[in-house]
């Protein structure tokens, strides 16, 4: 199964914007753990937003 271009960019881009990692580190990460990172980013910006609620 491979993983769809775009959204391989979308979630690099993402990790680098919040993160400020380079794109190799992000790369470098296994795929599920990367998922990881833009849900829980994702989460932080929604408690961010809403106010911590």
């Amino acid at each position: 199964m491979t993983y769809a271009t775009d959204d391989l960019y979308d979630e690099v881009a993402y990790v680098a914007y919040h993160f400020h990692w380079d794109m190799d580190t992000i790369l470098d990460l296994e795929h599920p753990d990367r998922r990881r990172y833009v849900t829980q980013i994702a989460r932080l910006n929604r408690l961010a937003t809403s106010g911590g609620r």
